[in-house]
Order: C-alpha cells, then structure tokens, then sequence
C-alpha cells in the first residue's frame, strides 16, 4: 500500500470483485480511496461493504468519518449511530459522535456519547 497506492487499489478491487464477503479489503479499498481524494468512490466501496457484508460497525463507522468530511453531518451521525449499535464499545465513533452532535447543536446527544467515551477510555462500564 505505502508503495503502490494504485496497484493496491486494484488488488483489492479484484479480491472484492472475486469474494464479496471479503469484510477487511473492502474496508482497506474503501480507505484507500478515501486517503487519496477519491470520496465518492471511497463511499461506494464502503456501501458496497454493507451490501455484501451486512451492518459491519467498522464499515459504518468508516462511513461515517468520510460522510462528516464530505460535509453531510447528518449522515455522518447515522453512520456514527449505526456502528455504536453494532459495537457500542468504539471509543473512537463515540468522541467522533459527541463532536458532530455538538455541531450539530444537539447537546444532549453530545454530551451522552462524550461521557460514554470517557467510560471507555477509563475502563469503566456503564
């Protein structure tokens, strides 16, 4: 990948291609083309991902880091939404969900993600 961006894009163009249930190409295609500009091509591969490998929470959050860089907040925090019911002990989508919801002046819903990232980074349960 750090070599050959492109020819690494094709490999995992043609893996996905050949076995669509192949969860980790299909995130590392998506984040390669995210890395180098290609946002709508980045958004597909990841749509692609759930079509193929159903409401993987690392896709969604994925999905959701792109979309808020794209601009669409609200999607972004569905994204955010969907991938903490499918694992709701992703520190990194909960600080990126407290964030957006602040943004998007929803302070209630910031500061519940915010404080159940802080239980995950202190190891506490809720």
């Amino acid at each position: 990948e750090a070599g050959d961006a492109e020819g690494a894009i094709r490999a995992y163009q043609h893996a996905t291609a050949a076995d669509p249930a192949l969860l980790d190409a299909h995130l590392n295609l998506g984040r390669l083309l995210h890395e180098t500009g290609r946002l709508e091509k980045a958004e597909r591969a990841y749509r692609d991902a759930l079509k193929a490998c159903g409401e993987e929470p690392q896709v969604l959050y994925q999905l959701g880091v792109l979309l808020e860089e794209m601009g669409r907040k609200l999607e972004a925090a569905d994204a955010y939404e969907a991938a903490l019911r499918g694992n709701p002990r992703m520190r990194d989508c909960c600080y990126n969900l407290a964030l957006l919801c602040e943004a998007l002046k929803r302070p209630r819903e910031a500061i519940r993600y915010m404080a159940q990232y802080r239980r995950l980074v202190s190891g506490k349960s809720s």
